[in-house]
């Protein structure tokens, strides 16, 4: 069993604190560090786990450490826990800046500790189901809407929600970024708070990613265009269903929904598949495989490689965005 300790106890950290309690045959939660002190005195009431009074003492206290800060203090943490020989598991985005990300990597291979990032979404039930019908797909399109809510905005809606599906794209895309249009407008706060990015890459896939945090609904789904076949994944209901494409042998069935493409072409046929999703947590998904990392010496699904590949990308599009806005002034 791993010795754990949780950095942020805010909305997202008591998710964790109550999960990795739930994983008790995996974690030991050893306790957690918050600098806020009412905040930080509730949750050690609530839940009945040890507020260390410093970074220092629940790093030196454990295996491995969950981060769950904001944006800003990452590297910080991870930074001191890593050259404490610890395993990390860091929230998503990875660090604030590049250089804190390539610092973090230099550290972690020094050290020979698992590090893993927190996007959550390629463990969302949905996305894994519809992996097993992705084939190469062309066109990518995704759209990540959320009502306003203040938490988030100490960085541009490219950080806090397109990173989301920046990762997706990059974990199903196996080829290189060739060019990276953008525009985003900053409405209530001091960054962008929408945001459209077209992403062309080298093999001819193209995805275009809208995002905003001023939508009036929530909304994050995500459509992928291949041959034959055309995929939709709604990361917030966790459904996904396929339309394909087949060739008709013989005569078709009267049932049958047949697409003609007109003289000397194969007569095809539409086939409607939605799978039933097995209801379960993503978060704690995520924790087992930071667990299974750990103990079978494997990378982790998301490792710090990944999280520091859709930080670079998500870096491109807000140079782009700056570069629109200056040329629009």
């Amino acid at each position: 069993m791993l010795k754990i300790g949780v950095i942020g106890a805010g909305h997202l950290g008591k998710i964790h604190i109550k999960l990795i309690l739930e994983l008790k045959d995996k974690f030991e939660l050893v306790g957690f560090f918050d600098t806020h002190d009412e905040n930080a005195e509730k949750v050690s009431n609530d839940f009945g786990i040890k507020r260390f009074a410093s970074m220092e003492d629940l790093i030196a206290s454990v295996d491995c450490l969950d981060i769950v800060t904001p944006t800003l203090s990452h590297y910080d943490c991870a930074s001191k826990a890593i050259r404490s020989s610890k395993h990390v598991f860091i929230e998503k985005p990875v660090t604030e800046t590049l250089e804190e990300a390539r610092s973090l990597l230099s550290l972690s291979n020094e050290a020979g500790v698992k590090v893993q990032v927190g996007h959550v979404e390629r463990f969302n039930p949905a996305f894994v189901e519809a992996k097993k019908f992705l084939d190469q797909p062309m066109f990518i399109e995704t759209h990540r809407l959320a009502q306003f809510n203040p938490r988030g905005t100490d960085v541009p809606v490219v950080l806090d929600l397109m990173i989301h599906d920046l990762d997706i794209i990059l974990s199903v895309v196996q080829s290189s970024v060739k060019n990276v249009s953008a525009s985003g407008v900053s409405v209530v706060s001091d960054t962008p708070d929408i945001t459209n990015a077209r992403i062309e890459f080298d093999n001819g896939c193209v995805a275009n990613l809208t995002a905003s945090r001023i939508s009036m609904k929530n909304m994050r789904k995500s459509r992928f265009f291949q041959k034959d076949a055309y995929i939709s994944v709604d990361f917030l209901t966790k459904e996904m269903e396929v339309v394909r494409m087949q060739d008709i042998e013989g005569e078709p069935d009267p049932f049958d929904i047949v697409f003609d493409l007109g003289e000397g072409k194969p007569t095809k046929k539409i086939l409607f598949d939605k799978p039933e999703i097995e209801a379960v947590n993503a978060i704690k998904e995520e924790l087992i495989d930071f667990h299974r990392a750990i103990v079978n010496d494997q990378d982790p699904i998301v490792c710090l490689d990944s999280g520091y590949q859709a930080l670079m990308l998500a870096h491109m599009i807000l140079e782009k965005i700056e570069q629109t806005n200056s040329i629009q002034l």
